[in-house]
Protein backbone atom coordinates (compact mmCIF):
# COMPACT_ATOMS: atom_id res chain seq x y z
CA UNK A 1 0.00 0.00 0.00
CA UNK A 2 1.50 3.43 -0.52
CA UNK A 3 0.46 5.70 2.39
CA UNK A 4 -2.88 6.75 1.41
CA UNK A 5 -4.04 3.65 0.75
CA UNK A 6 -2.83 2.26 4.46
CA UNK A 7 -4.67 5.90 5.76
CA UNK A 8 -7.58 5.06 4.33
CA UNK A 9 -7.85 1.30 5.22
CA UNK A 10 -7.03 2.13 8.94
CA UNK A 11 -9.75 5.03 9.20
CA UNK A 12 -12.38 2.90 7.63
CA UNK A 13 -11.75 -0.30 9.71
CA UNK A 14 -11.93 2.52 12.83
CA UNK A 15 -15.20 3.60 11.25
CA UNK A 16 -16.55 0.23 11.24
CA UNK A 17 -15.11 -0.81 15.10
CA UNK A 18 -16.85 2.77 16.48
CA UNK A 19 -13.33 4.16 17.04
CA UNK A 20 -13.58 7.97 16.75
CA UNK A 21 -11.17 9.19 13.45
CA UNK A 22 -9.83 12.19 15.92
CA UNK A 23 -8.24 9.44 18.45
CA UNK A 24 -6.51 8.05 15.36
CA UNK A 25 -2.49 9.33 15.54
CA UNK A 26 -1.36 8.08 11.94
CA UNK A 27 2.64 7.59 12.46
CA UNK A 28 5.62 7.13 9.59
CA UNK A 29 8.06 4.42 11.36
CA UNK A 30 11.45 4.40 9.99
CA UNK A 31 11.13 6.89 6.99
CA UNK A 32 14.37 7.42 5.62
CA UNK A 33 16.71 5.74 3.19
CA UNK A 34 16.47 2.13 4.93
CA UNK A 35 14.88 0.00 2.04
CA UNK A 36 17.33 1.54 -0.91
CA UNK A 37 20.66 1.24 1.78
CA UNK A 38 22.33 -0.76 -1.25
CA UNK A 39 22.05 2.66 -3.64
CA UNK A 40 23.96 5.31 -3.41
CA UNK A 41 22.95 8.45 -1.43
CA UNK A 42 21.47 10.67 -4.69
CA UNK A 43 19.22 7.88 -5.44
CA UNK A 44 18.26 6.50 -1.81
CA UNK A 45 17.82 10.07 -0.61
CA UNK A 46 15.81 11.15 -3.54
CA UNK A 47 13.51 7.95 -3.20
CA UNK A 48 13.47 8.83 0.90
CA UNK A 49 12.30 12.42 0.04
CA UNK A 50 9.46 10.90 -1.85
CA UNK A 51 8.23 8.59 0.76
CA UNK A 52 8.54 11.30 3.55
CA UNK A 53 6.56 13.42 1.16
CA UNK A 54 3.91 11.07 0.72
CA UNK A 55 3.48 10.39 4.50
CA UNK A 56 2.96 13.88 4.91
CA UNK A 57 0.36 14.79 2.22
CA UNK A 58 -1.51 11.82 3.73
CA UNK A 59 -1.82 13.34 6.76
CA UNK A 60 0.71 11.34 9.05
CA UNK A 61 1.56 13.20 12.02
CA UNK A 62 4.24 11.68 13.61
CA UNK A 63 7.32 11.06 11.45
CA UNK A 64 10.31 9.19 12.22
CA UNK A 65 13.28 10.40 10.44
CA UNK A 66 15.48 7.89 10.20
CA UNK A 67 19.10 8.33 8.65
CA UNK A 68 20.83 6.18 10.56
CA UNK A 69 22.01 3.50 8.26
CA UNK A 70 25.09 3.56 5.73
CA UNK A 71 24.39 3.74 2.34
CA UNK A 72 25.65 2.30 -0.89
CA UNK A 73 28.50 5.06 -1.01
CA UNK A 74 29.12 5.59 2.22
CA UNK A 75 32.60 4.43 3.43
CA UNK A 76 32.49 0.85 5.03
CA UNK A 77 36.21 1.65 7.46
CA UNK A 78 34.11 4.31 9.80
CA UNK A 79 30.63 4.45 11.47
CA UNK A 80 28.53 7.49 9.75
CA UNK A 81 29.00 10.85 12.30
CA UNK A 82 25.88 12.71 13.23
CA UNK A 83 26.66 15.16 11.34
CA UNK A 84 25.54 13.21 7.87
CA UNK A 85 22.54 11.36 9.88
CA UNK A 86 21.51 15.02 10.94
CA UNK A 87 21.94 16.56 7.33
CA UNK A 88 20.45 13.34 5.17
CA UNK A 89 17.42 13.61 8.27
CA UNK A 90 16.94 17.65 8.23
CA UNK A 91 17.22 17.11 4.08
CA UNK A 92 14.39 15.06 4.95
CA UNK A 93 12.34 17.11 7.33
CA UNK A 94 12.51 20.47 4.61
CA UNK A 95 10.42 17.99 1.99
CA UNK A 96 7.97 16.98 5.13
CA UNK A 97 7.13 20.46 6.26
CA UNK A 98 6.95 21.91 2.19
CA UNK A 99 4.47 19.07 1.79
CA UNK A 100 2.77 19.72 5.30
CA UNK A 101 2.42 23.59 3.97
CA UNK A 102 0.70 22.61 0.58
CA UNK A 103 -1.79 19.96 2.31
CA UNK A 104 -2.73 23.14 4.49
CA UNK A 105 -3.75 25.30 1.05
CA UNK A 106 -5.93 22.22 0.50
CA UNK A 107 -7.34 21.82 4.35
CA UNK A 108 -6.32 24.16 6.74
CA UNK A 109 -7.52 22.38 9.89
CA UNK A 110 -4.49 20.02 9.01
CA UNK A 111 -2.19 19.39 12.24
CA UNK A 112 1.76 20.02 11.74
CA UNK A 113 3.46 16.96 11.96
CA UNK A 114 5.49 16.06 14.68
CA UNK A 115 9.03 14.80 14.45
CA UNK A 116 11.19 11.81 15.75
CA UNK A 117 15.03 12.29 15.71
CA UNK A 118 17.48 9.65 16.53
CA UNK A 119 19.93 6.95 15.35
CA UNK A 120 20.07 5.00 18.40
CA UNK A 121 17.68 2.94 16.44
CA UNK A 122 16.93 -1.10 16.88
CA UNK A 123 16.05 -2.96 13.87
CA UNK A 124 12.33 -3.07 12.67
CA UNK A 125 10.71 -5.97 14.23
CA UNK A 126 13.76 -6.79 17.16
CA UNK A 127 17.06 -8.03 17.19
CA UNK A 128 17.90 -10.88 14.77
CA UNK A 129 20.68 -12.29 16.68
CA UNK A 130 21.22 -13.10 20.59
CA UNK A 131 22.43 -10.66 22.80
CA UNK A 132 24.31 -11.30 26.17
CA UNK A 133 23.70 -7.38 26.77
CA UNK A 134 21.99 -4.19 25.13
CA UNK A 135 24.42 -1.41 25.22
CA UNK A 136 22.64 1.76 26.51
CA UNK A 137 22.39 5.32 24.94
CA UNK A 138 25.42 7.27 26.40
CA UNK A 139 23.89 10.64 27.10
CA UNK A 140 27.00 12.47 25.60
CA UNK A 141 25.58 10.21 22.40
CA UNK A 142 22.19 11.95 22.73
CA UNK A 143 23.80 15.35 23.61
CA UNK A 144 26.12 15.19 20.88
CA UNK A 145 23.37 13.99 18.28
CA UNK A 146 21.06 16.93 19.38
CA UNK A 147 23.60 19.97 18.15
CA UNK A 148 24.58 17.85 15.44
CA UNK A 149 20.29 18.61 14.77
CA UNK A 150 20.49 22.20 16.13
CA UNK A 151 23.55 23.21 13.69
CA UNK A 152 22.21 21.24 10.90
CA UNK A 153 18.55 22.88 10.96
CA UNK A 154 20.61 26.16 11.21
CA UNK A 155 22.78 25.33 8.36
CA UNK A 156 19.76 23.85 6.15
CA UNK A 157 18.03 28.00 6.61
CA UNK A 158 15.35 26.36 8.77
CA UNK A 159 16.55 27.53 12.37
CA UNK A 160 13.28 26.66 13.54
CA UNK A 161 12.50 23.07 12.64
CA UNK A 162 13.98 22.24 15.96
CA UNK A 163 10.66 22.96 17.40
CA UNK A 164 8.75 20.38 15.90
CA UNK A 165 11.17 17.67 16.91
CA UNK A 166 9.05 16.00 19.95
CA UNK A 167 11.19 13.14 20.93
CA UNK A 168 14.73 11.45 20.59
CA UNK A 169 14.54 7.35 19.76
CA UNK A 170 17.12 6.15 22.14
CA UNK A 171 18.10 2.84 23.40
CA UNK A 172 16.96 3.01 26.98
CA UNK A 173 18.05 -0.91 27.67
CA UNK A 174 14.96 -2.76 26.78
CA UNK A 175 14.93 -5.07 23.51
CA UNK A 176 13.90 -8.82 22.64
CA UNK A 177 14.64 -11.31 20.36
CA UNK A 178 13.45 -14.84 18.93
CA UNK A 179 14.23 -15.89 22.48
CA UNK A 180 14.73 -13.75 24.70
CA UNK A 181 14.38 -10.20 26.45
CA UNK A 182 15.85 -7.69 27.77
CA UNK A 183 14.18 -6.06 30.53
CA UNK A 184 14.43 -2.36 31.96
CA UNK A 185 16.69 -1.82 34.42
CA UNK A 186 16.14 2.07 35.34
CA UNK A 187 19.48 2.46 37.47
CA UNK A 188 21.15 1.65 34.50
CA UNK A 189 19.16 4.15 32.27
CA UNK A 190 19.53 6.74 35.05
CA UNK A 191 21.98 8.96 33.24
CA UNK A 192 20.53 8.77 29.91
CA UNK A 193 17.24 10.27 31.66
CA UNK A 194 18.89 12.83 33.21
CA UNK A 195 19.72 13.93 30.54
CA UNK A 196 17.07 13.92 28.96
CA UNK A 197 15.78 16.10 31.66
CA UNK A 198 17.96 18.92 30.75
CA UNK A 199 15.45 19.32 27.53
CA UNK A 200 11.79 19.57 28.77
CA UNK A 201 10.50 20.13 25.32
CA UNK A 202 11.87 16.58 24.14
CA UNK A 203 10.96 13.15 25.46
CA UNK A 204 12.72 10.02 24.53
CA UNK A 205 10.66 7.25 22.14
CA UNK A 206 11.93 3.72 23.24
CA UNK A 207 11.90 1.14 20.55
CA UNK A 208 11.43 -2.98 20.88
CA UNK A 209 9.21 -2.24 23.92
CA UNK A 210 7.63 -5.57 23.71
CA UNK A 211 7.48 -8.06 25.91
CA UNK A 212 8.11 -5.45 28.84
CA UNK A 213 6.55 -6.32 32.61
CA UNK A 214 3.84 -3.71 32.91
CA UNK A 215 5.83 -2.50 35.71
CA UNK A 216 9.04 -1.97 34.05
CA UNK A 217 6.86 0.23 31.25
CA UNK A 218 5.26 2.22 34.57
CA UNK A 219 8.77 3.05 35.06
CA UNK A 220 10.23 4.00 31.57
CA UNK A 221 7.24 6.33 31.69
CA UNK A 222 8.36 7.83 34.56
CA UNK A 223 11.71 8.39 34.10
CA UNK A 224 11.46 10.33 30.55
CA UNK A 225 10.10 7.46 28.18
CA UNK A 226 7.18 9.06 26.69
CA UNK A 227 6.65 7.16 23.31
CA UNK A 228 6.78 3.36 23.78
CA UNK A 229 6.58 1.10 21.16
CA UNK A 230 4.93 -2.16 20.53
CA UNK A 231 3.99 -4.35 17.72
CA UNK A 232 5.20 -8.09 17.64
CA UNK A 233 3.57 -8.77 20.64
CA UNK A 234 0.09 -7.77 19.57
CA UNK A 235 0.18 -9.96 16.50
CA UNK A 236 2.56 -12.57 19.17
CA UNK A 237 -0.55 -12.62 21.43
CA UNK A 238 -3.24 -13.44 18.78
CA UNK A 239 -1.45 -16.47 17.28
CA UNK A 240 -1.16 -17.68 21.30
CA UNK A 241 -4.98 -16.99 21.11
CA UNK A 242 -5.38 -18.48 17.92
CA UNK A 243 -2.99 -22.14 18.77
CA UNK A 244 -5.00 -22.04 22.51
CA UNK A 245 -8.85 -22.16 20.21
CA UNK A 246 -7.16 -24.67 18.02
CA UNK A 247 -6.11 -26.75 21.01
CA UNK A 248 -10.02 -26.70 22.19
CA UNK A 249 -11.12 -27.35 18.92
CA UNK A 250 -9.07 -30.84 19.01
CA UNK A 251 -9.63 -31.70 22.29
CA UNK A 252 -13.66 -31.25 21.04
CA UNK A 253 -13.46 -32.77 18.20
CA UNK A 254 -10.61 -35.19 17.80
CA UNK A 255 -8.03 -34.86 14.60
CA UNK A 256 -9.97 -36.53 12.49
CA UNK A 257 -13.59 -36.25 13.89
CA UNK A 258 -16.58 -33.96 13.09
CA UNK A 259 -18.52 -31.70 15.42
CA UNK A 260 -21.68 -30.93 13.88
CA UNK A 261 -20.79 -31.84 10.02
CA UNK A 262 -17.35 -29.63 10.48
CA UNK A 263 -13.91 -30.85 10.32
CA UNK A 264 -11.22 -29.23 12.25
CA UNK A 265 -9.30 -26.52 10.76
CA UNK A 266 -6.08 -26.97 12.94
CA UNK A 267 -5.13 -23.30 12.24
CA UNK A 268 -1.60 -24.06 13.74
CA UNK A 269 -0.81 -26.72 10.57
CA UNK A 270 -2.32 -23.92 8.25
CA UNK A 271 -0.12 -21.19 9.63
CA UNK A 272 3.09 -23.64 9.17
CA UNK A 273 2.17 -25.04 5.56
CA UNK A 274 1.71 -21.20 4.41
CA UNK A 275 4.61 -19.90 5.92
CA UNK A 276 7.08 -22.94 4.36
CA UNK A 277 5.53 -22.17 1.47
CA UNK A 278 5.90 -18.89 1.25
CA UNK A 279 9.36 -18.17 3.55
CA UNK A 280 10.79 -14.79 2.45
CA UNK A 281 9.38 -13.02 5.30
CA UNK A 282 11.10 -15.69 8.23
CA UNK A 283 14.40 -17.09 6.11
CA UNK A 284 16.41 -14.34 7.52
CA UNK A 285 15.44 -14.11 10.54
CA UNK A 286 15.21 -17.55 11.94
CA UNK A 287 18.06 -19.56 12.08
CA UNK A 288 19.77 -23.33 13.18
CA UNK A 289 18.34 -26.61 12.43
CA UNK A 290 14.88 -27.65 10.71
CA UNK A 291 13.89 -28.06 14.31
CA UNK A 292 14.68 -25.00 15.65
CA UNK A 293 13.59 -22.90 12.95
CA UNK A 294 9.92 -24.35 13.31
CA UNK A 295 9.67 -23.94 16.36
CA UNK A 296 10.44 -20.24 15.97
CA UNK A 297 8.16 -20.25 12.62
CA UNK A 298 5.44 -21.11 15.81
CA UNK A 299 6.70 -19.66 18.81
CA UNK A 300 9.21 -17.08 18.02
CA UNK A 301 9.01 -13.30 19.92
CA UNK A 302 9.77 -11.74 16.88
CA UNK A 303 6.76 -13.04 15.42
CA UNK A 304 7.07 -13.49 11.83
CA UNK A 305 3.98 -15.35 11.46
CA UNK A 306 2.64 -11.04 11.46
CA UNK A 307 3.04 -11.15 7.86
CA UNK A 308 1.12 -13.97 7.00
CA UNK A 309 -2.23 -13.43 8.79
CA UNK A 310 -3.41 -11.10 5.61
CA UNK A 311 -3.51 -14.03 3.60
CA UNK A 312 -7.02 -15.56 1.76
CA UNK A 313 -5.14 -19.15 3.30
CA UNK A 314 -4.94 -17.86 6.89
CA UNK A 315 -8.09 -15.71 7.08
CA UNK A 316 -9.83 -18.15 6.19
CA UNK A 317 -8.92 -20.58 8.85
CA UNK A 318 -9.41 -17.88 11.44
CA UNK A 319 -12.79 -18.05 9.99
CA UNK A 320 -13.65 -21.56 9.99
CA UNK A 321 -12.04 -21.83 13.62
CA UNK A 322 -14.59 -19.47 15.20
CA UNK A 323 -16.76 -21.00 13.76
CA UNK A 324 -15.96 -24.24 14.81
CA UNK A 325 -15.65 -22.52 18.43
CA UNK A 326 -18.77 -21.28 18.38
CA UNK A 327 -20.75 -24.62 17.23
CA UNK A 328 -19.74 -26.09 20.59
CA UNK A 329 -20.53 -25.47 24.44
CA UNK A 330 -16.78 -24.84 25.54
CA UNK A 331 -16.20 -26.92 29.11
CA UNK A 332 -15.11 -24.40 31.72
CA UNK A 333 -12.51 -26.70 32.64
CA UNK A 334 -10.77 -27.29 28.67
CA UNK A 335 -11.37 -23.50 28.61
CA UNK A 336 -9.79 -22.53 32.38
CA UNK A 337 -6.71 -25.48 31.08
CA UNK A 338 -5.84 -22.97 27.47
CA UNK A 339 -7.65 -19.81 27.94
CA UNK A 340 -7.17 -19.04 32.38
CA UNK A 341 -8.02 -15.44 32.12
CA UNK A 342 -10.81 -15.39 29.80
CA UNK A 343 -12.49 -18.14 31.80
CA UNK A 344 -12.20 -16.11 34.47
CA UNK A 345 -14.17 -13.21 32.51
CA UNK A 346 -16.70 -16.21 31.50
CA UNK A 347 -17.67 -17.21 34.90
CA UNK A 348 -18.01 -13.70 36.04
CA UNK A 349 -20.39 -13.21 33.02
CA UNK A 350 -18.36 -10.23 31.75
CA UNK A 351 -17.27 -11.90 28.45
CA UNK A 352 -19.37 -14.06 26.10
CA UNK A 353 -17.28 -17.25 24.75
CA UNK A 354 -17.38 -16.97 20.97
CA UNK A 355 -13.89 -17.70 19.63
CA UNK A 356 -13.53 -14.24 18.29
CA UNK A 357 -14.49 -12.62 21.93
CA UNK A 358 -11.87 -15.06 23.51
CA UNK A 359 -8.79 -14.32 21.00
CA UNK A 360 -9.88 -10.38 20.97
CA UNK A 361 -9.70 -10.45 24.94
CA UNK A 362 -6.37 -12.19 24.83
CA UNK A 363 -5.16 -9.55 22.54
CA UNK A 364 -6.67 -6.93 24.75
CA UNK A 365 -4.33 -8.55 27.62
CA UNK A 366 -1.56 -6.07 26.15
CA UNK A 367 -2.69 -3.13 25.97
CA UNK A 368 -3.80 -3.27 29.17
CA UNK A 369 0.03 -3.31 30.18
CA UNK A 370 0.33 0.18 28.00
CA UNK A 371 -2.72 1.28 29.79
CA UNK A 372 -1.49 0.86 33.20
CA UNK A 373 2.27 2.43 32.08
CA UNK A 374 0.21 5.73 30.21
CA UNK A 375 -1.62 6.55 33.22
Amino acid sequence: MMPEDYKNYILNMADEMGCRRENIILGGDHLGPLTWADEPEKDAMAKAKELVRLFTLAGYTKIHLDTSMRLGDDPLDRPLTDETIARRGVELYKVSIGAYEKLREENPEALRPSYIIGSEVPIPGGSQEEENSVVITKPEAMEHMLSAYRAEFKAQGVEDGINDVIAVVVQPGVEFGNDEVHIYDREEARSLCEACRKHPEIMLEGHSTDYQPKEALKEMVEDGVGILKVGPQITFALREALFALSHIEKALIGEDGLINGRKPVDFPAVMEKVMVDNPKDWIKHYHGDETSKKMDRKFSLSDRCRYYFSTDEVQDAIKGLYENIDSVSIPLGLLHQYMPHQYHKVLEGTLVPSGENLATDHVREVFYHYEYAAK
